[in-house]
């Protein structure tokens, strides 16, 4: 049910996950609902936020040892998977909760996300040569720019501005790493 309400979130919004349409997409009984969830809504979307987060950093961690260079392509294609599979139905779940919920707990816990993800980026940065601050700097520019470029290439239904984002980044890694 938790990854049915990522998929919902990441397709739907916010808005559009709810539990008939849990339920209606992972074929579910309408009790186990509430008795996984037995404080609402909010509680599986903590859960979802929970989950789309560590599975973020699942991949992440695979990377160790990677070229800076090679993790911010792998986390484009990432992205661009995303996008081209879904037909650009489907975006970022933590994006659809961030920019949608009046929770303060939520809110708080999708920008601990975003946070871990820019920590754990930096850190694969600086063991792949980046000094400290270049990488820190550049790890919020990957995940903002990204995200960004995701939600404008679902709204032009194109993959033109994604596209033209990542060629960008990836000259900016390029001069991540100091000079020999």
């Amino acid at each position: 049910m938790v990854e049915g309400a990522v998929q919902l979130l990441a397709t739907n919004g916010l808005e559009g996950t709810s539990f008939s349409e849990l339920l209606e997409l992972t074929g579910a009984p309408r009790g186990s609902v509430y008795h996984h969830f037995p404080q609402g809504k909010n509680q599986l979307l903590s859960s979802a936020v929970t989950f789309a987060g560590d599975r973020a950093l699942a991949l992440l961690d695979q990377w160790v040892g990677a070229t800076p260079e090679e993790i911010t392509e792998r986390f484009l294609a990432i992205w661009k998977t995303i996008l081209t599979r879904s037909g650009f139905a489907a975006g970022c779940a933590i994006v659809a909760v961030t920019v949608s919920t009046d929770s303060p707990a939520l809110l708080d816990q999708t920008a601990g996300v975003f946070r871990s993800w820019r920590a754990r980026i930096a850190e694969l940065f600086e063991q792949g040569g980046a000094e400290p601050r270049a990488a820190a700097r550049f790890a919020a520019t990957l995940v903002a720019a990204s995200e960004g470029a995701v939600v404008i290439s679902r709204a032009e239904q194109s993959m033109e501005p994604f596209d033209l984002v990542s060629e960008q980044l990836i000259e900016q890694v390029r001069q991540l790493l100091p000079a020999a």
